[in-house]
């Protein structure tokens, strides 16, 4: 037997060895999936497949990075690991390896190899012009919203000439015209977008069965991670490439496919069969990370769902803790539970956790950090958020807080320099340095500086005279930055949720008579925000949110906000596709867990600028009872524990 099999258990050892063929493993959270398909490629290579009829394809640099090092070392120890990659094989993203094939052939295509790739910044700005040339008003059709809706034809491989076909609505036929013009500036440009790299290879594929058979013949064996994640058009690259020699594996779990915002089509992996009828089917069920009860808890929230594979995760670990499900009176109390808890865990004799990097907290929304970001700053502890910005730092609320900071003191350039054309109100360079060079009142009988300068002054009264969540809504509303965040995308939509969060905090000072709230809320937000009282002695605890969690795992997992309306998400309510990937989302949190996981919902909860009663989430309860253990917290008391 090859020395690469030796540790890995019986199925793995199967999908390692079919090497002909169709390939579909269906490997379940913590099964050692990646361990999977890089033993494969190196047992491929081991066994006599060229390195340059190897393609591996995977989602994120690091990934693929991580994939290489793997095989690297089965193949030959002894030589270092940094950047190593196997000669003439592919192994990296779909987008890398879209845009190294049009680098060779998209002259025939019309284009020229040196062609620039748009990231999304140049996209929006082309977009932009576009709609400035065309007179589209970008109040009434946001320049993200339709940059959005292009790029998701374009996931489903629709070109805007197919795309106006179908436009039968005033949105989908403005949409269009941008559509249309947005294809002929990046051709004149010589640009393609992100998107382009994988349309135009099919394109290239479909138009040209020579070009496909040359990479067909290069790429006999195809090898795909994440393949739940794939969007329709990575499918129908996938398909074409495979369709000759059908020697592809793929990887994947569809419990865990969250990704459909991102245009992630779960239905791909469940479809495979049908695909390749003759596929061999392997299940990764062993796990190698959490405990029973914690795979039991995941396996009954997520056996809810209609349309999954079947499988049951089990361990050779023992049974663990229970799940700990915990009430709490709000949002302040829900983050001094975590930090107590996590301080009583580092106390005690458990092995469970030893530093602070062993804790994650993970929450539905990003708006939901604040709090919790909040009562680890008392703690005076270092903390990590993970593809995210920390809530004090984002760039919507910096710019309300610039705007706050600039009405209550206009000797405050800074704020200013970063308001005054935010939203855009054709106050650019130009205007600012007419400001630096003539000061304010040589600049007032400007027409749209005196506009900008007239509202300042009329909100400064009005912060004299409203209490301050309502002043702060008031200068939301005057300053039209709703509908600047609300760009149509839902980038723009989680922007004006942190916002509300903003008027959350803000609700605390409105016992205070105006503007004595404005200057306190002030002072606290910024002191909040410093980190240079942050002591860095016990490591850092990491913040997330559940969709950045994918992939990762701790000892310790708090789950925030486990209520309805956050988990599942209240946009979820009456659709039974979210719900369903709101049922996976729930499962990957609990999934993250090695030893302890705690599930926390409040009895009221003040978010998005308002106070409401809390319901506990409907996965709580799809949790057996035998599995978990109810605590009702009380800050004054050590909370007692009680079976149910």
């Amino acid at each position: 037997m090859s020395n690469i099999l030796n540790d890995l258990n019986k199925e793995q050892q199967e999908a390692v060895q079919t090497v002909d063929g169709p390939v579909l493993i269906i490997a379940g959270a913590g099964s050692g999936k990646t361990k999977a398909l890089t033993h494969r490629i190196a047992y491929l290579v081991e066994h006599g497949i060229k390195p340059e009829n190897i393609l591996a394809l995977t989602f994120t640099n690091k990934a693929a990075e991580e994939m290489k090092n793997r095989v690297h070392k089965l193949l030959d120890p002894k030589l270092p690991t940094t950047n190593y990659s196997l000669p003439t094989t592919f192994l990296g993203t779909f987008h890398s390896f879209a845009a190294k094939i049009l680098r060779r052939e998209i002259r025939l295509l019309g284009y020229g190899p040196n062609f620039t790739i748009y990231d999304d910044a140049d996209s929006f700005a082309a977009i932009k012009e576009i709609m400035a040339e065309l007179a589209i008003d970008p109040d009434q059709f946001k320049p993200g919203g339709i940059k959005s809706a292009i790029s998701k034809q374009k996931n489903e491989l629709i070109n805007a000439a197919s795309y106006n076909a179908s436009s039968n609505d005033f949105y989908a036929q403005t949409v269009s015209r941008v559509f249309a013009r947005y294809e002929t500036y990046l051709k004149e440009a010589d640009a393609l977008d992100f998107d382009d790299l994988l349309m135009l290879t099919v394109e290239l594929f479909k138009k040209l069965p020579e070009v496909l058979e040359k990479y067909q013949n290069q790429f006999r064996y195809i090898l795909v991670d994440e393949y739940q994640d794939t969007n329709r058009a990575q499918y129908i690259l996938l398909k074409l490439l495979a369709q000759k020699y059908k020697n592809l594996c793929v990887v994947g779990d569809d419990w865990q496919s969250v990704y459909a915002f991102r245009g992630a089509d779960f239905r791909n992996i469940l479809t495979f069969e049908k695909d390749y009828p003759e596929a061999k089917i392997v299940f990764l069920e062993e796990n190698y990370r959490s405990t029973q009860n914690i795979l039991d808890a995941a396996h009954a929230v997520i056996q809810k769902n209609v349309y999954k594979t079947e499988k049951k995760l089990w361990t050779r670990r023992d049974r663990g803790e229970k799940i700990k499900i915990v009430q709490t009176a709000d949002e302040i109390e829900e983050g001094m539970f975590i930090t107590g808890e996590i301080k009583k865990i580092l106390a005690s004799e458990s092995n469970a956790a030893t530093d602070l990097n062993d804790f994650v907290v993970l929450y539905r929304t990003n708006a939901q950090s604040r709090a919790i970001e909040e009562a680890i700053l008392q703690e005076g502890w270092s903390y990590r958020m993970v593809g995210a910005v920390k809530f004090y730092e984002r760039r919507e609320i910096k710019d309300v807080i610039c705007y706050l900071r600039f009405i209550q003191n206009e000797k405050d350039v800074i704020g200013l320099k970063r308001i005054i054309n935010t939203p855009p109100r054709g106050l650019g360079k130009s205007a600012w340095d007419k400001i630096v060079l003539y000061g304010l009142d040589g600049n007032l009988t400007q027409p749209k500086i005196k506009n900008f300068f007239d509202m300042i002054d009329e909100l400064k009264r009005e912060s004299g005279q409203k209490k301050l969540a309502d002043f702060i809504k008031t200068v939301l509303e005057k300053t039209q930055y709703k509908n600047y965040c609300l760009d149509g995308t839902e980038e723009g939509e989680a922007r004006w949720e942190n916002v509300m969060e903003l008027i959350t905090v803000a609700a605390k000072f409105n016992q205070l008579e105006p503007p004595h709230g404005l200057a306190a809320f002030l002072e606290e937000i910024t002191l909040a925000g410093a980190s240079d009282e942050i002591s860095e002695e016990n490591g850092t605890i990491n913040l997330m949110t559940l969709h950045s969690a994918k992939g990762l795992e701790f000892p310790v997992v708090f789950v925030a906000g486990a209520e309805e309306g956050l988990l599942p998400h209240a946009k979820s309510a009456w659709d039974n596709t979210q719900m369903e990937e709101e049922r996976r989302l729930a499962y990957v949190g609990l999934t993250r867990a090695k030893e302890k996981v705690y599930l926390i919902f409040t009895r009221r909860r003040s978010i998005y600028g308002r106070s409401e009663a809390s319901l506990p989430s409907r996965f709580l309860g799809d949790i057996p009872a035998h599995l978990v253990e109810y605590q009702e917290y009380d800050p004054l008391d050590e909370g007692e524990i009680l079976n149910i």
